[in-house]
């Protein structure tokens, strides 16, 4: 078997070359001897046509060599291929100007896999050719974050330009957030380019963009009516969008929806403001003051909080919050259930066979919003739990229904899928569908949202509440919650400390209080309580732990159950 020396005490040929092989190849097939290869610092690119971050990252790389090239700079690649089949192989390598490791000598490439210990692609592994000096195993962030700039990749640059971001942070202005060396200007969507210096003094939002994913769609449209409305108030207030797309064309379409400007799609400052500003979210919109200082470093979550009204709180200082907040709560204690289900003569909900129930009919009653959709696998899971706990409520409680509210792609799969369920639902094509995800900020499906009888929200997570307690969670209040944990403690009294069950039988099991989890038993969610081995990470609800029977029952009428012992009352 073909094996790559060690990296330790030789250059780039004791690495890439065999005992069978000492060259390496293009992709006009042409052979070049390793020891002809000359540059330094030398880039081993581990990657594969079928790995889409892969396919991502390449361009940049090739961009990156391209221009260090034309600076007469010394580097090169040697791309270690991932790919299943030869042909695979020349048709992703016919895109890269470097060299590769013949795709033929499957042992060699396995051998550098090993060597590096690679265990995820892509992954580039920068080295000092002539010594064979790791400079970095982390490529792949360094060239995506840096760019050229990270040349010659070497601990020391990297240091230096970490040290440089210190520097601007502690001195940033609106040009050295958004500008580089080369580039002093933003572009509009109808490709005008302006100069940056024209949103001096101004206050800037800087808002991260990704096309096709629906929340974000959602945010930018609210935040573009905002936009026009503080243009329209007189308000210094510019948007640049930050693109983080890898497809100019996605961008493109996105950008085109959008009145404010952009960094230029590509960009290395994008990546470069991602690591910046920390970003960990979408949506992220972070706030720079007139003098170019951050204000904060993200204020989209006070837009998604007020919807087109937060443009009252600009430019969100703390007093302004405060206002905004204010009104916030006296908007939610108005409101009631007619003011979240009817919209214009849009003032009812359907039953089976699309018969209407009009909203009126539901006033009084405690009603779940039930937020779902048939293509979502969490929520065609969660259905059957859901059905059996509503006909527990009902068969005691006629003042609660469900309320569906379809995240269905067409009218076909929201037919089917409401057809399992017992209850209400808005029309697929309503439009008050959008307004009421909005209203209830839904991020995830299945969601429920519980809704008491005087048209309050009295819970926005009803679906960890009724996997918790079953139907014993109506009517969902805090009231109700409180009463369930304090008869839970009560039980708990009289459970054991410790056991072994068959289901864990490495360990004993410890009764402990907890947070929520999942149970390793039921596989369906707990909380309060636990029968817990720390050290395998292993839950069991106490009625998979002791049975249902043992779990303990209500006392009869009078006598109290303290503990062990059930005593006269």
């Amino acid at each position: 078997m073909a094996e790559a020396a060690p990296a330790a005490g030789g250059g780039i040929g004791d690495i890439l070359a065999t005992s069978d092989r000492d060259f390496l190849v293009r992709n006009s097939g042409e052979q070049v001897k390793i020891s002809s290869v000359e540059a330094s610092p030398v880039a081993i690119y581990f990657s594969a046509s079928w790995c889409p971050p892969c396919r991502r990252f390449t361009p940049k790389l090739i961009e990156v060599y391209e221009k260090l090239a034309s600076q007469g700079k010394s580097f090169e690649v040697v791309f270690a291929s991932a790919d299943r089949n030869e042909e695979a192989f020349n048709e992703y390598f016919a895109k890269m100007p470097w060299l590769a490791v013949p795709f033929s000598d499957s042992e060699g490439r396995e051998a550098l896999d090993g060597q590096f210990k690679v265990s995820g692609i892509p992954h580039l592994v920068i080295l000092d050719a002539k010594t064979g000096e790791v400079y970095t195993e982390d490529g792949v962030e360094f060239v995506s974050e840096y760019g050229v700039e990270a040349y010659p990749f070497t601990p020391d640059r990297i240091n230096e330009l970490k040290e440089q971001e210190k520097a601007e942070k502690e001195n940033q202005t609106i040009q050295s957030v958004l500008g580089t060396s080369t580039r002093d200007y933003l572009i509009s969507n109808k490709g005008d380019k302006v100069p940056i210096s024209e949103l001096e003094g101004k206050y800037v939002g800087l808002c991260f963009v990704v096309d096709g994913f629906p929340p974000l769609a959602e945010f930018t449209e609210v935040l573009a009516k905002i936009y026009e409305k503080l243009k329209e108030v007189g308000e210094k207030f510019e948007v640049v969008a930050v693109s983080l797309d890898s497809e100019e064309s996605s961008f493109n379409e996105s950008f085109a929806k959008m009145p404010w400007l952009a960094i230029p799609q590509g960009d290395i400052k994008c990546q470069t403001l991602v690591r910046y500003f920390e970003l960990s979210s979408l949506p992220t919109l972070v706030l720079i003051g007139p003098d170019g200082k951050t204000l904060n470093n993200n204020v989209a979550d006070i837009i998604d909080d007020h919807g087109f009204e937060a443009w009252e709180g600009f430019p969100f200082s703390a007093e302004k919050l405060e206002i905004l907040a204010e009104k916030a709560k006296i908007k939610a204690a108005s409101q009631t259930l007619e003011s979240i289900l009817i919209s214009g003569h849009l003032d009812f909900v359907i039953g089976k066979d699309g018969a209407k129930v009009p909203v009126s009919e539901l006033v009084g009653k405690t009603v779940l919003v039930y937020f779902s959709a048939k293509w979502c696998p969490p929520c065609r899971a969660f259905l059957p739990t859901l059905v059996k706990e509503y006909n527990k409520i009902k068969e005691k409680n006629s003042d609660f229904e469900i309320v569906f509210i379809s995240s269905d792609e067409d009218q076909s799969s929201f037919d089917d899928f409401f057809s399992e369920m017992p209850w209400l639902a808005v029309p697929w094509e309503d439009e008050r569908k959008a307004s009421l995800k909005k209203t209830f900020k839904i991020r995830g499906i299945p969601s429920l949202v519980a809704i008491g009888p005087t048209g309050q929200t009295v819970s926005r997570d009803a679906k960890s509440q009724l996997m918790i307690h079953g139907a014993d969670a109506f009517p969902f209040t805090e009231e109700r919650l409180e009463e369930l944990q304090k008869k839970l403690d009560e039980m708990a009294k009289g459970w054991p400390q410790k056991l072994k069950h068959e289901l864990h039988d490495e360990h004993e099991l410890v009764l402990l209080r907890r947070g929520t989890y999942r149970c390793d038993g039921c596989n369906e969610m707990g909380s309060s309580w636990s029968y817990r081995c720390d050290e395998c990470d292993f839950d069991l609800h106490p009625k998979c732990a002791l049975g249902e029977e043992k779990m303990g029952e209500e006392a009869p009428a009078g006598y109290v159950c303290e503990g062990g012992v059930c005593r006269k009352a």
